[in-house]
């Protein structure tokens, strides 16, 4: 265009379009030039050689005073500082030698003599991945996105399991920490499901594999039994060194980037149970598994094969049942039937439940709660000690275990009424016959609800109240018309037993 220097990307672009058969009006008018410009590149009037760079200075070197005496051996005995650090520097103890016209001139200047004379860098050496060889676990949390079960928080975290050749991978949801219980569980599950065992299995320095405090020695034992078990060969990289476990690490964002987008789309962080939530992750992780379907068949053809049963993945304590029908373990107390009082149990620990065992035999199970922030937590079934309470009622008043006793917020406020209204005796008698009614009918939601109406509407209902809607009807006796035969009847009998006597 007239009054404008042409540029040497137009000229180029002018060339180009030239050698692909556009004439000489078209090709001008896609560089933007004018006709007679282009004209002159034919003829060769105007010059497509760029100028040759200059290797003169045009104006005086701004930092001649300062860089080699003072801000060279300021960047040799710390390569991490940066020009702008520098630059104040200068402005604090040389302001007299720079402006702030030199900050750029200093920008450069610093990141040339990092590029040429700095420090060596680390390098990264990329891998040659080997189908078979080599499977990768690591923990994971999502942070920033609050997940519920039913309207509650769900303190959680994912153990992540890959194959680093073919990229197929499994994410269960973890309710504890690093424990072995967790790494066993998920790890044998990822195995089981990709239908085989990789030579080797990498993880970082995970407490639950190698280090515990006390239980050190105990659990890089068990963990070394579980590899020896699937035939596997347990390796971790150095301490620190993240980059190392990279074929997970960098995954882990992947995962967790779809995890949330998938939680917007669907509209709603809240889940109905633990297994739908586990269910929503299957279905997402699946659909990663089918993008590399092709790679993971040529990797599973070359799996190890799995043995023939899973190893133990939970962990055993012994306790015993105290008085109070209660035990405690991590920091959490349980109520447990009263029948187990005295008796030593064999507890097996796994991530999301408690087996209990007695006498060689299971004799009941109880959802796993973890105590978090170092907070004591108690898990009391009401059904477990209710009976007895209904013999000595007011020892509910002053029990340990009284706010635990009450199942739900309904009780809770009916608990804080009779407690207001009635006297002591009568309000500890009343709430412990409605938890001993509920827990006979298995009626305790749609009781706790009708007598909490009752009292929103000025009324406390009777026992005699609630056993009249709630109780069962009893059971109808048939009419069964009955006849009486003749004392006669039987002589004949005694008469015909006696003839076969003799005969």
């Amino acid at each position: 265009m007239p009054g404008k220097r042409i540029k040497a990307t137009q000229i180029r672009l002018y060339m180009s379009e030239r050698k692909s058969g556009c004439n000489q009006k078209k090709a001008a008018s896609k560089a933007g030039i004018s006709e007679r410009s282009a004209r002159r590149i034919d003829t060769g009037e105007l010059n497509t050689v760029s100028k040759a760079r200059r290797h003169w200075r045009t104006r005086p070197d701004p930092l001649e005073a300062v860089w080699e005496s003072v801000l060279v051996p300021l960047l040799q005995a710390n390569p991490a500082l940066l020009p702008i650090t520098l630059y104040d520097y200068l402005c604090d103890y040389h302001s007299d030698l720079v402006d702030a016209t030199v900050k750029r001139t200093l920008q450069r200047r610093v990141k040339h003599w990092k590029a040429t004379q700095g420090p060596e860098k680390e390098v990264m050496f990329r891998q040659t991945k080997q189908p078979g060889r080599l499977g990768l676990s690591d923990f994971t949390e999502l942070k920033g996105v609050t997940i519920t079960i039913n309207g509650e928080e769900l303190n959680h975290r994912f153990y992540h399991y890959r194959l680093a050749y073919s990229a197929w991978s499994y994410v269960k949801v973890i309710l504890g920490g690093e424990s072995f219980t967790a790494l066993s569980t998920g790890l044998q599950e990822a195995l089981w499901r990709s239908g085989g065992v990789p030579e080797e299995h990498r993880t970082d320095s995970l407490s639950a594999a190698y280090h515990n405090l006390a239980e050190s020695e105990q659990l890089t034992q068990r963990y070394e039994g579980l590899c020896r078990h699937y035939g596997i060969k347990g390796t971790r990289n150095n301490p620190g060194q993240s980059h190392e476990n990279g074929a997970i690490e960098s995954p882990h964002g992947h995962f967790k980037r779809r995890l949330q987008q998938a939680l917007l789309l669907r509209g709603s962080h809240d889940f109905d149970s633990l297994s739908a939530y586990q269910a929503f992750i299957d279905q997402w992780i699946g659909k990663h598994n089918r993008q590399c379907a092709v790679r993971f068949r040529e990797e599973q053809s070359v799996l190890k094969p799995l043995p023939k049963r899973r190893t133990q993945d939970f962990a055993e304590l012994y306790v015993r049942v105290t008085s109070s029908s209660t035990i405690s373990i991590k920091r959490v107390t349980y109520s447990v039937p009263s029948q187990l009082i005295g008796e030593k149990l064999c507890i097996h620990l796994y991530d999301d439940r408690l087996v209990l065992w007695c006498a060689h035999q299971e004799v009941y199970r109880l959802p796993r709660v973890y105590a978090h922030n170092n907070q004591r937590q108690r898990v009391v079934n009401y059904r477990h000690l209710i009976h007895a309470l209904v013999r000595k009622p007011q020892a509910f008043r002053y029990s340990q275990l009284r706010d635990d006793l009450l199942p739900s917020e309904d009780y809770n406020r009916i608990w804080a009424y009779v407690d207001q209204q009635l006297q002591s005796r009568q309000a500890c008698h009343y709430i412990v016959k409605l938890l001993h009614f509920a827990s006979q009918y298995e009626c305790e939601q749609s009781l706790g609800r009708y007598v909490l109406r009752q009292i929103q509407q000025g009324q406390l209902p009777t026992q005699a109240d609630y056993r009249e809607r709630f109780l069962p009807p009893p059971p109808s006796v048939p009419d069964i018309p009955s006849h009486q035969h003749p004392l006669a009847d039987y002589n004949q009998l005694l008469t015909h037993t006696v003839e076969a006597a003799y005969v």
